[in-house]
């Protein structure tokens, strides 16, 4: 037993146990978000329950649990069902538990209709009737459901071409009327305006609302094309008008096959990835979260990068042994260990307060009292994750320049080169694949950072990307959407836990892998690195 202890097999044995624990348990947490979030894609079948009650429900079964028994009377157990039944706009719930035993019959119905709504969530019954515009209203079950399949292309063109208008051509008139406004108010303050000032400016306004006005008309003849209603019956003695203008998709998932069900999880995914959110972020796409994460970490690794390289080539390269440099050293470590929201409330209080706040005295005035870079944004935002990742990258990067061999430096310095070609020549390429590990590691804890942005910059809805076609095109000062926060606010702030519960696991799988495409992109990248220096002879 001695020599074995002595040998250290023991500890081999735990190491390697503990390893297998560690895989276990992130397999089965992967497992978990996979099969949660690739669910929320899938249709799922919708089902008639008569009830004892006389209650008639269209409801997708969720989950089974048994019915907890405090008196223990009855040894048989109960079981009741978790169900979505939509329609909330009814009567203000979509989801119930229903007990096993109160079901009178279930029913798979075949014309039962799912309808998918920007407001209110889903709608569950059979459509009776389709009543568009002037037109005479189509009724009957199967007429009024060809018929609505054969509009819902027109629905979805009118209102995109809506929000083509809302956002794009009467935001960018509102754009330069603020703009008009703001150079005003410059020139006011400076007291350069002049009367000529005043009569373009007021002309370009004019200008500016009858365009406006026009792109108003626009909207309202489209909307008044929208116009109309479908019918659908949820019980004998319910029905609900449902706004035509309302509607986002409509399928009967009781009869898909295979291939259905394939085309309909793309068209989810599509839109999951593409869209904007809707439903305080329960329903929809999350299309603008993932341009806030992935444009956040692009800006952080900017500046981080850089700054971590710099300090570690001075430290190794440059900096003499002695008590500067070892505290130096200690500060990079703690900073490591320092809690992220720690960082945060530096960049409110440095960043966003002194930096931002004197650049909009500086160069801003007229806007105050309303910030521009007075406020949280994704340039501080990325400021702050870069201070919060720079110990990773001065660590990595040092402990590959500590690899180098010392005859690279030496053999450089032999042939006549200077102490910076030595350093960019020779030293510098066969460090970048130490640097490109420091950088994974600090975009990989970079993208599921959440706290900290929390008060630098993230919101819950963005009105707009920080990139759009209004100059200077890239707005680091605007506010920004991320994944991360994502979650935490339709996981823990949402009023409907039940209806944001597919959106956070599918949330979290899409964090997930885009961490893991940043990763792979930039392994491959050190790998290919690693290989040309080794040819090279490094």
């Amino acid at each position: 037993m001695k020599a074995v202890w002595d040998r250290g097999d023991f500890f081999i044995w735990l190491t390697g146990a503990a390893l297998a624990l560690s895989l276990i348990m992130v397999t089965g947490l992967l497992g978990i978000v996979l099969k949660n979030g690739l669910g929320y894609f899938l249709p799922e079948k919708v089902y008639q329950y008569n009830l004892n009650d006389g209650r008639s429900l269209f409801v997708q079964e969720k989950e089974t649990e048994a019915i907890p028994d405090s008196s223990k009377k009855s040894s048989e157990e109960r079981l009741r069902i978790k169900v979505k039944k939509g329609n909330r706009d009814i009567d203000g719930t979509d989801y119930i538990w229903i007990d096993k035993d109160s079901i009178k019959s279930k029913k798979d119905i075949l014309t039962v209709v799912v309808i998918e709504r920007l407001e209110w969530g889903n709608f569950h019954g059979q459509v009776q009737e389709v009543n568009f515009g002037d037109k005479s209203p189509v009724v009957g079950e199967e007429k009024a459901w060809s018929y609505l399949n054969e509009l819902m292309p027109f629905i979805l063109g009118k209102r995109k071409e809506i929000h083509e208008i809302e956002k794009s051509d009467i935001g960018k008139i509102s754009h330069k009327i603020e703009s008009i406004r703001l150079h005003l108010k410059k020139l006011k303050l400076n007291k350069n305006l002049t009367k000529k000032d005043q009569d373009e400016a007021d002309k370009s306004l004019v200008e500016l609302r009858l365009k406006n006005d026009k792109f108003e008309e626009d909207l309202t003849s489209l909307r008044e094309q929208l116009k109309g209603y479908v019918l659908v019956k949820v019980s004998d003695k319910v029905e609900q008008k449902i706004q035509l203008s309302q509607l986002v998709r409509v399928y009967r998932p009781n009869t898909f096959g295979f291939l259905d069900q394939m085309l309909f999880s793309l068209s989810k995914a599509r839109e999951f990835i593409f869209d904007d959110p809707r439903e305080s972020n329960t329903e929809g796409g999350v299309f603008p979260a993932i341009f806030g994460t992935v444009m956040m970490v692009v800006v952080m690794s900017l500046f981080a990068a850089p700054l971590g390289v710099l300090a570690a080539f001075y430290l190794r390269e440059y900096a003499k042994p002695g008590p500067f440099v070892s505290i130096v050293r200690i500060a990079v470590n703690n900073l490591a260990g320092v809690p992220s929201i720690v960082f945060g409330v530096f960049g409110v209080g440095f960043f966003i307060y002194i930096l931002g706040g004197s650049i909009d005295q500086l160069f801003f005035p007229e806007r105050l009292p309303t910030p521009t870079f007075g406020t949280g944004g994704i340039l501080w935002a990325s400021l702050t994750l870069a201070l919060l990742t720079v110990p990773v990258v001065i660590v990595s990067t040092e402990e590959g320049l500590a690899a180098v061999p010392p005859g690279i430096r030496e053999a450089s310095l032999a042939l006549g080169c200077t102490k910076a070609e030595t350093i960019f020549k020779a030293v510098f390429p066969a460090v970048m694949p130490s640097i490109l590990t420091g950088l994974i590691l600090a975009m990989a804890r970079a993208a599921g950072e959440v706290a900290p942005l929390m008060i630098t910059g993230v919101v819950k809805i963005a009105p707009s990307l920080p990139v759009d076609a209004v100059w200077p095109l890239v707005h680091l000062e605007r506010k920004f959407m991320h994944l991360g926060f994502h979650i935490y606010d339709v996981g823990f702030q949402s009023p409907n836990v039940d209806a944001s519960r597919p959106m956070v696991f599918t949330t979290t799988l899409l964090l997930i892998g885009i961490v893991i495409l940043l990763n792979i992109v930039a392994v491959v990248m050190r790998n290919r690195l690693r290989k040309k220096l080794s040819a090279g002879g490094f």
